[in-house]
C-alpha cells in the first residue's frame, strides 16, 4: 500500500516501477494518514493481505504553504460556516517531521497486524528521486 499526496507531479507507478494491480494507492492532498485513510489501512492488511505500507510525502507541497486554522477562516469567510467541515487539512510544517507522524499513526494503530513493515519518504519532484525518511 502507498499513502501519497493527491499532487499530480507525482506519478506513483512510474516512480516505483509498478504495474496495474500490484498495490493499493490511496492519495489525499499532505499524504496524510486520515480517517479514511487508516481504515482502508486496516482492511488492505487484514482482509486483503497486505504487507508493506509507503507513505511518501513530496518537495514543494501545497500544503506547507498555510495551515488548518488559516485555510479555515478562508473557507469560512468565502463561503459562510459550514455544517460539516473537516476538523483538520493537515497541513505540513516540517516534511520529515509529518511522514515520521503518519508512519507513527499507522504503526501505533492496534489493528495494523504486527509484523507489517512501514517506511517513510520523501519524493524530489524536480529530481524525481525517492528518499527513505530517517525515524520513519
Amino acid at each position: 500500500m502507498i499513502i501519497t499526496c493527491m499532487d499530480a507531479r507525482i506519478n506513483v507507478e512510474a516512480a516505483l516501477g509498478l504495474k496495474p494491480g500490484e498495490a493499493h494507492i490511496l492519495r489525499n492532498a499532505g499524504g496524510s494518514v486520515t480517517d479514511d485513510v487508516l481504515r482502508s489501512a486496516i482492511i488492505s492488511t487484514n482482509l486483503m493481505g497486505t504487507r508493506q505500507i509507503m507513505v511518501i510525502n513530496h518537495t514543494n507541497c501545497g500544503m506547507m504553504n498555510c495551515s488548518s486554522e488559516e485555510l479555515q477562516k478562508q473557507f469560512a469567510q468565502k463561503y459562510g460556516k459550514a455544517v460539516v467541515s473537516p476538523n483538520s487539512f493537515y497541513t505540513i510544517d516540517d516534511l520529515d517531521q509529518h511522514a515520521r507522524e503518519q508512519v507513527a499513526k499507522l504503526r501505533d494503530h492496534p489493528w495494523i497486524p504486527e509484523g507489517t513493515v512501514i517506511r517513510g519518504f520523501t519524493y524530489d519532484v524536480h529530481t524525481g528521486r525517492l528518499h527513505d525518511v530517517e525515524g520513519a
